[in-house]
């Protein structure tokens, strides 16, 4: 019988990279989760995971039959009863932004530990790939306060920003406010239904480390994380580097300020619908929305 199982990859199987294709009939069920362990690189081309640390590996789930957990089998250097194998193969938790699962995992094999050579930075391959391929510009996909400009020309990089491409559409994540801050809740995003709209950039190198600063990354406060994105209605950029909490909580109130910068951002650029959608979600949450679209007026009617 070719019964269904799941699958959680975080390597070379992940998707756009140079083994998916053993997984391109199977169905994705998350692209952004994870297991506990550390992620090393193998200085061969492709990780490999210790789950006998106590760090995170983030990946992705796809559901696969039999056959197919039989194909990975052989990439993966296991089978069942051999003393010695490349990879062993175990049912681990999975992790999502609002649930848990069992999977099949690979993880390394004790007699092969003298292959971890390096520790990937943010338990993740395509960030590794990224910052290792140092490359001349890269897309970015801002959906929160980033949409608005203000802060990049107050902070003396808005000329880092001035390659907008156009409006992308993100699909199965929603908008949230799930990191709190001092001040109310930050923008976020979760996967599992809905749509999130925001604005495409196509930037230069530098302005990674100015982002990476903006969204907390070295204080574990963001994540980078890498999505395909629809672009004006029309072409699908993949791998568009965006941002996401860590340790996500329940919505909280944002405060005046960033639902401001948020909707001057978003206002004019994303489609009617979604911001509308946008205005009645932060409203729910609390915020004065019509006193802030006053403001917006207010401030274009003077330009």
């Amino acid at each position: 019988m070719n019964q269904t199982l799941r699958i959680f990859v975080y390597g070379t199987l992940r998707k756009h990279d140079y083994n998916h294709d053993l997984l391109k009939e199977s169905k994705m069920i998350y692209s952004q989760a994870w297991v506990n362990g550390t992620l090393y690189d193998t200085g061969l081309g492709y990780p490999a995971l210790d789950i006998e640390t106590g760090e995170v590996t983030y990946g992705e789930v796809y559901e696969i039959t039999s056959d197919e957990l039989s194909a990975l089998d052989v990439l993966e250097g296991y089978e069942d009863g051999r003393e010695e194998n490349l990879f062993a193969r175990r049912i681990l938790p999975v992790f999502t932004d609002d649930s848990s699962l069992e999977a099949y995992v690979y993880i390394i094999d004790v007699s092969k530990k003298g292959l971890l050579k390096e520790k990937i930075p943010f338990g993740d391959w395509k960030v590794h790939l990224f910052l290792k391929r140092n490359q001349d510009n890269f897309f970015y996909f801002a959906f929160g306060s980033c949409m608005d400009d203000e802060r990049y020309h107050v902070q003396g990089v808005g000329h880092l920003f001035k390659d907008q491409i156009g409006v992308g559409e993100l699909e199965n994540f929603h908008i949230c406010f799930s990191r709190h801050a001092s001040d109310g809740g930050k923008a976020d995003i979760k996967e599992g239904y809905g749509k999130v709209e925001g604005i495409v950039y196509l930037l230069p190198k530098e302005a990674l480390e100015y982002l990476f600063e903006r969204e907390g990354v070295y204080g574990s406060i963001y994540r980078p994380i890498f999505l395909d994105i629809t672009i004006n209605d029309e072409s699908v950029l993949t791998d568009v580097l965006t941002f996401t909490v860590i340790n996500k909580e329940e919505d909280l109130t944002p405060p005046d300020h960033y639902a401001l910068e948020i909707l001057r951002g978003a206002k004019g650029e994303v489609s009617e619908m979604y911001y509308s959608y946008l205005k009645e979600y932060i409203a729910n949450l609390g915020v004065d929305v019509e006193s802030l679209e006053a403001t917006i007026k207010s401030c274009n009617s003077k330009e």
